[in-house]
């Protein structure tokens, strides 16, 4: 535990001093799954408290509880009588090849259109199955990426550490921050139970890191605004990760949109991004633009193979980061199994987000103390690099099963019904996580602070 904190607080410039655990036991993992998520949310609450001392004049106690911070990394909202939707689609998953294994990531439309098309057959799972059983791993890796898809072949970790990519990535700081000439300094508008309020926090991201993110900067106050494509849709995480923000679309190929979306970007404050390293620039919104645009800009960002290297640029999810980086094959070895074992849950996703989130807070601070505006980017697998130069883990005690004690009180309001959230694993002081907006649809929003 205390190993895993001391390399993020390293990376992050954080002192820990102030940090108090609670919870004991572990997720099923080879690897120290608990750990990273405790020591992830704990950077959160240390950069929060390192913003309120400078603020306040007195450093406050982060406390973390472990086994609360395991339980948000898989899903913090129970419904009352709804269900959400499934969180895979029917052809996504695991499939042998002729030399290995394979895992396609087939969720969004147009990413199982690529790989249906590369195979050449119809959207069954038994068929596709048949199909990919005829390719070589990487051929059909390779394949599916060129036709705009989403899939990874299974690497052992050495594996990953002597190809291109993981060479490259595992290279890399776990954060990558510039910072940018002091403009007028930012006027505190938060208290010591709301330290984000007055914050405008832009949010481009989607599938759980940035929108991790972006739900703990609204938690403590900020205002945020998500901003989708048109026909974007992401239903078996949309309760989950609007909590306690605004949802509005903008089609940035369209002229009126583009301007819309400039105006909200010099007004904002925080601007959080997941799209893949070339996509902004390739919308006209790189980062000398947006830099030019707000100068005092707190520019947070993530991508899924890191930002160097031959697949800087490739889309790519949690899922198949673990199958890349060596994880899922290590699952498959610790628990003898025919096929790859991932992570219990999306940990590279929630540790990401929120370490970006840190990075935000991080930035506030700076833009508060001397008006200068910085960037910061992570990625999902030099994250997977965090998690496995910690090595794998011998047996643990399990986690306490989640009981009734473990819910907040508070009833949520949703389009899909009735909700209640899991108590939250952080607190700073006297702030604690609270969602003045209940999760909300896509789209419902105008796109305006």
């Amino acid at each position: 535990m205390h190993q895993m904190l001391d390399t993020i607080a390293q990376a992050l410039d954080l002192d820990s001093s102030a940090l108090r655990w609670h919870g004991i036991g572990a997720l099923p993992s080879t690897f120290a799954v608990t750990d990273l998520a405790a020591a992830s949310v704990a950077a959160a609450g240390l950069a929060l408290a390192r913003l309120l001392q400078q603020q306040t004049d007195q450093c406050p106690l982060v406390s973390v509880d472990r086994r609360l911070a395991s339980f948000w990394f898989a899903t913090s909202l129970r419904p009352h009588g709804w269900q959400t939707p499934p969180l895979w689609d029917a052809i996504a998953g695991d499939y042998p090849t002729r030399d290995g294994w394979i895992r396609l990531h087939t969720n969004a439309v147009h990413h199982r259109q690529a790989a249906l098309a590369v195979l050449g057959t119809p959207a069954e799972r038994q068929a596709v199955a048949a199909e990919v059983a005829r390719w070589d791993a990487e051929a059909l890796e390779s394949a599916v990426v060129q036709a705009g898809g989403c899939a990874a072949k299974m690497r052992s970790w050495a594996q990953w550490c002597a190809h291109p990519q993981g060479l490259a990535v595992n290279q890399e700081p776990l954060v990558l921050r510039e910072g940018f000439e002091a403009g007028p300094i930012l006027t505190w508008q938060g208290t010591p139970t709301r330290p984000l309020a007055g914050l405008k926090v832009l949010d481009l991201t989607r599938i759980i890191a940035g929108p991790t993110a972006s739900r703990l900067l609204a938690g403590f106050g900020a205002q945020v605004l998500r901003i989708d494509p048109p026909a974007w849709e992401e239903p078996s995480l949309v309760a989950e990760v609007t909590l306690g923000k605004r949802c509005a679309r903008l089609d940035l190929h369209a002229p009126a949109d583009r301007e819309t979306f400039a105006a909200l970007l010099a007004d904002a404050d925080v601007l959080l991004h997941g799209y893949r390293a070339d996509a902004l620039e390739r919308l006209g919104f790189g980062a000398r633009y947006r830099r030019q645009l707000n100068p005092g800009l707190i520019d947070v960002s993530l991508n899924a193979y890191g930002w160097s290297g031959p697949w800087q640029d490739r889309r790519g999810f949690d899922s198949l980061v673990q199958m890349s980086s060596g994880i899922a094959r290590e699952g498959m070895r610790w628990q003898q199994a025919e096929k790859p074992i991932p992570l219990p849950v999306q940990a590279l996703d929630h540790a990401t987000g929120y370490l970006m989130a840190a990075e935000a807070i991080r930035g506030l601070q700076q833009r508060l103390h001397s008006g200068a505006g910085c960037r910061a980017r992570l990625s999902l697998a030099r994250t997977a690099a965090l998690l496995v130069e910690h090595g794998t883990v011998g047996d643990d005690l399990p986690l306490a099963e989640e009981s009734a004690d473990d819910l907040d009180p508070h009833l949520e309001h949703t389009p899909w019904g009735v909700a209640q959230r899991l108590k939250c694993p952080l607190r700073v002081g006297c702030a604690q996580l609270e969602w003045a907006l209940g999760a909300s649809e896509l789209g419902s929003a105008r796109p305006a602070w």
